[in-house]
């Protein structure tokens, strides 16, 4: 089999990049080993403008948040899906300092945060004692509709591989790579945080890190909303279901759900709502995220035909699709990659000797 790119990976940033190589005309095919606990099976799909306990707007957003918006839309009508939705951000104030610190984000124009002028308008549904503000525009990126739909596209085009990725079958050469009776002009790799185990891209700074979530049944509460107080409630695209989550641990040894989230976040839920909820699952998985919390975008120094679009962490319902579109251009039209996300940033340790 002939094609122009062979993708590792179909997560959120493979279904983007091979989106949009087929906007291209380009041929490709992608492996993907269907892994049920995959990171863009499990995200919320948020894509939030503002970060942290300051509410300081995230890299990007003014460019980002607009493209994200058009972008789901697009892949969402021709999927015949709805893709994106637009859900605000109630952000509940835990404590009197944390509702001081975001009006005075307010005081000082910082964009996206807003006070909410009805202060008791969702106290049927929650306990909160400090009021809430809210962040605009936030996006909900349905992923748990989006992935396996462009799968389904994937595999009627005789585009998708369903097996383990080996690299030990890769073959490397000037103008092209072969795997396993594929021949292509270049392999771009979007396997997630499995890449930190590439030979040719374990030298980069990734920093994975192991989330867990819930996924509850809470057919009362209104889902126009996201809600935020020490752990985010997400609606999901099914009526009723929504996304209870999530934690962070650097240092972890399995991919596998903890007694002690669960155990935790379902007495955060009592404590926090009035309305009956019903937990229906529990899951966890490791996002590939970066020590400078930027992604890598490019290709290898030394390996021209060897590509990354990867590590893109929290942020990649919004990242992906961004930087799926500057990596083809770069391919296509020799366009610069951005430099805070060019993987040539890294050219120095990427060029050691691979063993």
């Amino acid at each position: 089999m002939n094609v122009d790119y062979l993708i590792v990976g179909q997560g959120i940033s493979g279904t983007w990049l091979s989106y949009y190589l087929q906007k291209e005309g380009k041929s490709f095919v992608v492996i993907d080993n269907n892994k049920p606990n995959a990171s863009s099976r499990l995200a919320a799909g948020i894509i939030n403008p503002v970060t942290g306990r300051r509410h300081v707007e995230v890299w990007l957003a003014d460019e980002i948040l607009p493209f994200a918006w058009n972008a789901y839309n697009q892949l969402g009508n021709e999927l015949g899906i709805q893709a994106i939705s637009q859900k605000n951000v109630i952000d509940f104030f835990p404590s009197p300092q944390m509702k001081l610190s975001f009006l005075k984000r307010i005081e000082e124009k910082g964009n996206y945060v807003y006070d909410y002028p009805d202060q008791s308008h969702f106290t049927s549904f929650f306990n909160y004692d400090f009021g809430c503000g809210e962040v605009r525009p936030v996006y909900t990126a349905h992923l748990e509709t989006i992935v396996p739909a462009w799968r389904e596209k994937l595999k009627s085009s005789s585009a998708l591989i369903e097996e383990q990725f080996e690299i030990d079958n890769l073959v490397i050469n000037n103008n092209t790579i072969h795997y396993k009776g594929i021949t292509a002009e270049k392999i771009i790799f979007c396997d997630g945080y499995g890449c930190g185990e590439n030979p040719y891209f374990r030298l980069l700074p990734f920093a994975p890190n192991k989330g867990e979530l819930l996924i509850a049944e809470i057919p009362d509460l209104p889902n126009n909303y996201i809600y935020k107080k020490g752990m985010i409630l997400a609606p999901l695209a099914t009526p009723g279901q929504w996304w209870v989550g999530s934690n962070y641990h650097w240092e972890f040894d399995n991919d596998q759900p903890t007694t002690e989230f669960r155990e935790k976040t379902e007495q955060l839920l009592r404590d926090w709502l009035k309305i009956h909820f019903t937990i229906t699952s529990h899951q966890c998985g490791i996002r590939p995220a970066t020590l400078e919390r930027r992604p890598f975008v490019g290709f290898h120094p030394l390996h021209p035909t060897i590509g990354i679009l990867n590590g893109m962490g929290t942020k990649g319902s919004s990242l992906a699709p961004f930087f799926a579109v500057h990596l083809i251009n770069h391919l296509l039209k020799n366009e610069p990659l951005h430099p805070e996300a060019d993987v040539k940033r890294f050219s120095r340790i990427l060029s050691r000797n691979i063993s």
